[in-house]
């Protein structure tokens, strides 16, 4: 801790604002959120029982391809030679450094003062050109120090360049693919939103003319009004004018997405690998085969160089129906489908976000929790601008509430909404006490259905029970904050009119029955369910859809 009051004393003469947080896992969650808007986080902790506390956010980083740096107080360069039985160490002064390091893309403990710049900028080159976490540890004796001048200032890293053989191979193939195809189709990734490349394939998809789908990962990457956009793929989950599209499709061009299990519906996307491309950052895989050696920023733009050359136009069998015309839940601009409020009607998860849907803004950062909040905002659809951030990979309960502390600091003219589940909320609360500290101001839905629904779906035990907490009068307890509970559709109509003229972190405890959840996460329950053993008796599943 002496290292990193001494870091701390230097920051505070620097332009960069120290951001203190109740516990380390919350600060991580925070520069994970902070860098998603940004770019780039960091985070800050004492050696071992601070470093150890704040892991779990950086792994999920890792996971998620989130740019965080993590730093470390250590203790000084003579007791890591001495190997000194110091309080907070572990006998082996390198245990937490050889731990980042299976989550980190580059890890140091700067121990030679020569090395440190060089050292420091070979970190922080690696964290911004792949996107992932780094680890750098600074003794409490070196914090001090004058280093060498660094032999040249620290730019950011170039892009590499792709093997121009395969590059141009790749992207024949490619074209000829498309020109084939009847029904050809884009799916984009997270990779596209991780290294900035959203505005350049942007424009190869409107010069394409194709539709595109997203996972749950990509949600939002475009804004969701476009003329392209038909919805959110999640395997046999999907609703049906999504899913018949992506796998009907005769080619489907995925760029940058990882396909994992909720990304995929339980692994039920029925994409048939003959007929699909997938880009990823290295590499482009055509069918059975891949060429090595070919970024993703090279395939995009020379793909768009040749649609254009060759003036493509897809000869689509069906027209585009974008999916703001057959969405469930609809953006504000659908003035036809304004919710009408039933004053004494009990919640329901459906008729909630069916209003949310309507309560969003243009340009809001919207959050939701690993749970039912997660699958129902998923199939929310999010106005002009707005964003959706939710950890879908990783999905560690309890992120979002540091997440959204970092998005709201980041993103100070924007609006950050967060939706999450009680259980999760009682795992990171001290978040909210942060939140009213620095004067941030986000609405938070507190979806009070009694426990750990995403669980209960799966199998229900009194282990997915929680201790029922008085949530809304916790931004009392705090010390700052708008607290409202509410039960029916018009206590949420009252509260939604707070929110919208709030100057305050407004904190809205909404409760529904504990079964009440979308049906997405009840068949994602079941699959899990019956993949892993866990049903007990015949037609247990069966009875957890009915719920």
């Amino acid at each position: 801790e002496i290292s990193s009051s001494v870091f701390f004393n230097f920051l505070e003469k620097s332009k960069i604002k120290y951001i203190g947080t109740c516990n380390e896992l919350e600060a991580a969650y925070a520069a994970d959120g902070y860098a998603r808007m940004k770019g780039i986080g960091a985070v800050s902790t004492t050696y071992n029982v601070g470093e150890l506390s704040a892991m779990n956010g950086v792994a999920g980083a890792w996971a998620e391809m989130v740019p965080v740096v993590k730093l470390t107080g250590c203790p000084a360069t003579p007791h890591f030679k001495k190997g000194t039985l110091l309080h907070h160490t572990l006998g082996d002064y390198e245990a937490a450094l050889k731990m980042f390091k299976r989550i980190t893309v580059d890890a140091e403990i700067l121990l030679d003062i020569e090395k440190a710049p060089e050292q420091v900028d070979r970190i922080l080159t690696n964290c911004l050109r792949h996107s992932r976490p780094v680890y750098i540890g600074i003794p409490s004796d070196l914090v001090k120090r004058m280093v060498p001048k660094p032999k040249q200032p620290f730019k950011k890293p170039e892009r590499e360049h792709s093997n121009p053989q395969a590059l141009k191979e790749a992207v024949s193939e490619v074209m000829g693919m498309l020109k084939a195809a009847k029904a050809p189709m884009m799916i984009p990734g997270v990779e596209l939103h991780r290294f900035n490349l959203v505005e350049m394939w942007q424009g190869l998809l409107e010069t394409s003319g194709l539709p595109y789908a997203t996972m749950m990962l990509s949600k939002s990457i475009l804004s969701e009004d476009h003329p392209q956009f038909i919805g959110l793929y999640s395997g046999a989950r999907s609703r049906e004018g999504v899913r018949k599209p992506v796998e009907d499709s005769d080619c489907v061009l995925i760029f940058g997405e990882m396909l994992t299990d909720f990304n995929t519906g339980g692994f039920s996307a029925a994409l048939k690998p003959d007929r699909c491309v997938s880009v990823m950052r290295d590499s482009v895989q055509v069918s059975h085969h891949v060429y090595h050696e070919v970024y993703i920023w090279d395939f995009i733009q020379a793909l768009h160089e040749e649609m254009v050359a060759s003036a493509y136009k897809p000869s689509l069998a069906e027209p585009i129906t974008p999916a703001y015309l057959t969405c469930v839940h609809r953006a504000t601009h659908r003035k036809q489908t304004m919710f009408q409020v039933d004053g004494s009607k009990q919640l329901t998860q459906h008729r909630f976000f069916e209003r949310i849907a309507n309560f969003l803004k243009p340009t809001d950062i919207v959050l939701a929790e690993t749970g039912s909040a997660m699958f129902a905002v998923a199939e929310t659809m999010m106005p002009h601008g707005a964003k959706f951030v939710a950890q879908i990979f990783y999905g560690s309960i309890g992120y979002t509430t540091g997440a959204a502390l970092g998005t709201a600091i980041a993103e100070k003219d924007k609006r950050t909404v967060l939706f999450i589940g009680d259980g999760s909320f009682q795992v990171t609360v001290q978040g909210l006490s942060t939140m009213i500290k620095e004067g941030v101001k986000p609405v938070i839905f507190l979806i009070n259905n009694d426990g750990y629904t995403i669980e209960r779906v799966i199998v229900d035990h009194p282990y997915n029970d929680v201790q029922p907490w008085k949530y809304a009068q916790l931004v009392e307890a705090f010390g700052g904050g708008k607290g409202i509970k509410v039960s029916n559709e018009g206590e949420l109509e009252k509260a939604l009119e707070v929110a919208n003229t709030a100057t305050e972190l407004t904190f809205i405890e909404a409760v529904f029955d504990r079964w009440d959840c979308n049906e997405s996460l009840k068949a994602a329950g079941r699959q899990m369910a019956i993949s892993n053993e866990l049903l007990e008796k015949e037609g247990e599943a069966e009875a957890v859809q009915q719920n």
